[in-house]
C-alpha cells in the first residue's frame, strides 16, 4: 500500500549526526509499511455494510438493551395478572395442647390461635389437629387502578423498545463512522507517503545542483528539514491509523486483521437528493424512547391516583378441621383428628378503606407529577438538541461538499505552481523558499484531496443519524 522510499544518494553535505538522523528515520519509515503489506497478506476483506451488519448482531450493548425489553415484557406479563383471581389453598396437621381462655388478643403473628370453648383448666394434655382449605379472592373492580399499571407497564415496554432501537442506531452509526475513520486516516498515510516521496524527488534533483555548485548547500539542507517535517506526519499518520484500527476492530465479530473494501467511498460522493429535508424528530428513537417515559410516568402517576379509594374483594373459602378433643375437655384416642372431619364455607365481600392513607397518597402523586414534567421537559430538550444538531449537520455536509468539490482544483493548481517554481529555481530566477512554500501546499493539498469525499460521507452519515435511519446512508453506500 505504501511506497519503498529511494535510498540517499552519496556526496550530500551536512554533518554526519544530520545524516544519521535522517538515514534512522529513514529506516523507520520503511520498516511500516513493509510491515503494514505483511499484516494485509493474511487480512481478509470486509466493507462498511458488512461492519455495520456485524455490530449490529454482536455488539454487546445491543445484547444488553435486547435483555432489558424481554424484562419489561415479562413484567407487562406479570402486571397483567392482577385481573387473575388469587386462589391459595392449605393444608395442616398438628398436635397440641387444647387450653382456652377468654380474653382479647391484638393482632400480631406469635401465638398461635385456639378455638373452642374455656375448659376451666390447665392441663397439659395434647390432641391431634388438622385443617385444610381453599379461599378464592378476586377484586371486580377498582377504580381504574390495575389498568393505571398495565398502562406503566406497556409504555416502559415501549420504553425499552425505542431504547433497544436507539442503541443500535448508535451502534449502526459508531461502526459505520469507525469504517470511514479508517479510511480516512489510511488515506492521510498515503498521502503523507507520496509527499515524503515528492520532497525526496526534489532533494535528488537540488543534490545535483548542490554537487555541481550551481546552487548553495543551504538548499539542499532546507528541503531536508521539509522531509524530516513530513516524515513525522508519516509516523502520527501510522499512529492515527493503528488507533482507529483499534476502534473499528471493536465492533467485529471476528479477529485478526481485515482489509478495507472502500467501493466509492473514496472516489464519488453520495446523491443526496432529500439532504435538505426538514427533520422530523419525532422519528428518532431518542425522542421516542423519552416520549414513552412520559406516558410511563403519566400512568404511574394515575395509579397513585386510584390508591386512595375503597378496596373491594369478593372471598368464598372452604375449609375442613379436624380435632381430637371434645367440648367437654376429654381427649380422643390414637390418630383422631388427624384426619379434616368437620366442614365449613363461606362466601362475601371485603371492603377495606385506608382513611389516614391520604396523606401518602398526595406526597406520592406530588412527586410523580414533578417526575411527569421533567420527564416532559426532557423530551422538549431532545428534540431541540436534536435541531440543532440537524442545522449543525446540515451545515458541515454543504461545506465538504463545497470542500471536495474544490480540492481537485486545488490539488492542479498547487502542481502547477511548484512546477512553475522549479522550472524558475534551476534557471536561477526564484530562492529555494518559493519551491519549498509550492511543495507545502502540494503536500496540503494532496491531504486535503485524499479525505475530501469521505469528511462529504461522514457529514452524510451524521444527518442521517440524527434523522434516526440509516438506510438511505447504506443504500447510497452500496448504490
Amino acid at each position: 500500500m505504501e511506497d519503498v522510499l529511494p535510498p540517499n544518494r552519496p556526496g550530500r553535505r551536512g554533518s554526519a549526526l544530520s545524516k544519521s538522523t535522517r538515514r534512522t528515520a529513514l529506516l523507520v519509515v520503511l520498516a511500516l509499511p513493509s510491515q503494514a503489506l505483511t499484516q494485509q497478506s493474511n487480512a481478509h476483506p470486509i466493507s462498511l455494510s458488512a461492519v455495520v451488519q456485524d455490530a449490529e448482531k454482536n455488539y454487546p450493548s445491543i445484547r444488553i438493551s435486547q435483555e432489558e425489553l424481554n424484562a419489561t415484557a415479562a413484567n407487562l406479563a406479570l402486571v397483567r395478572t392482577a385481573y387473575l383471581p388469587a386462589l391459595d389453598g392449605m393444608a395442616q396437621f398438628n398436635r397440641g395442647t387444647r387450653n382456652n381462655v377468654f380474653g382479647s388478643l391484638l393482632p400480631q403473628s406469635v401465638i398461635p390461635s385456639i378455638s373452642g370453648p374455656v375448659l376451666g383448666t390447665n392441663n397439659g394434655g395434647s390432641v391431634w389437629g388438622s385443617a385444610t382449605g381453599l379461599l378464592i379472592n378476586w377484586q371486580p373492580f377498582d377504580f381504574g387502578l390495575r389498568r393505571a399499571n398495565v398502562h406503566a407497564a406497556e409504555a416502559a415496554r415501549d420504553r425499552a423498545i425505542a431504547g433497544i432501537q436507539r442503541t443500535r442506531l448508535e451502534v449502526q452509526a459508531a461502526s459505520a463512522d469507525a469504517f470511514l475513520t479508517v479510511l480516512a486516516s489510511q488515506s492521510a498515510r498515503l498521502a503523507a507517503q507520496a509527499a515524503i516521496d515528492n520532497w525526496e524527488t526534489l532533494r535528488t534533483t537540488i543534490h545535483a545542483l548542490v554537487v555541481n555548485e550551481l546552487r548553495p548547500g543551504a538548499d539542499e539542507a532546507r528541503i531536508e528539514a521539509e522531509k524530516a517535517a513530513v516524515v513525522t506526519q508519516f509516523a502520527l499518520a501510522n499512529q492515527a491509523t493503528a488507533t482507529s484500527e483499534a476502534t473499528l476492530h471493536k465492533f467485529l465479530s471476528v479477529s485478526g486483521p481485515s482489509t478495507l473494501t472502500p467501493g466509492k467511498l473514496l472516489t464519488d460522493m453520495p446523491a443526496m437528493a432529500d439532504a435538505d429535508t426538514p427533520l422530523i424528530a419525532a422519528g428518532n428513537p431518542a425522542v421516542m424512547e423519552q416520549r414513552a417515559a412520559v406516558q410511563q410516568n403519566a400512568a404511574q402517576l394515575q395509579a397513585i391516583q386510584r390508591t386512595w379509594v375503597p378496596q373491594f374483594n369478593l372471598e368464598g373459602a372452604a375449609y375442613a378441621r379436624g380435632t381430637g378433643a371434645e367440648t367437654n375437655g376429654l381427649r380422643l384416642s390414637g390418630a383422631d383428628g388427624l384426619a379434616p372431619n368437620v366442614v365449613n364455607y363461606v362466601a362475601g365481600v371485603n371492603i377495606t378503606f385506608p382513611f389516614l392513607g391520604f396523606a401518602s397518597a398526595h406526597a406520592r402523586q406530588a412527586a410523580e407529577a414533578a417526575n411527569l414534567q421533567a420527564a416532559k421537559s426532557g423530551e422538549e430538550l431532545v428534540v431541540k438538541n436534536l435541531q440543532e444538531q440537524f442545522e449543525q449537520a446540515k451545515a458541515a455536509l454543504r461545506a465538504n461538499q463545497q470542500i471536495a468539490q474544490n480540492t481537485p482544483i486545488q490539488l492542479r493548481a498547487a502542481q502547477t505552481s511548484l512546477n512553475q517554481a522549479t522550472a524558475r529555481y534551476k534557471a536561477g530566477l526564484a530562492p529555494i523558499d518559493d519551491v519549498a512554500q509550492a511543495q507545502r501546499l502540494l503536500v496540503q493539498a494532496q491531504m486535503d484531496d485524499s479525505i475530501a469525499r469521505l469528511n462529504v460521507w461522514r457529514a452524510f452519515l451524521r444527518v442521517s443519524y440524527i434523522r434516526g435511519d440509516l438506510l438511505p446512508f447504506l443504500q447510497e453506500v452500496n448504490r
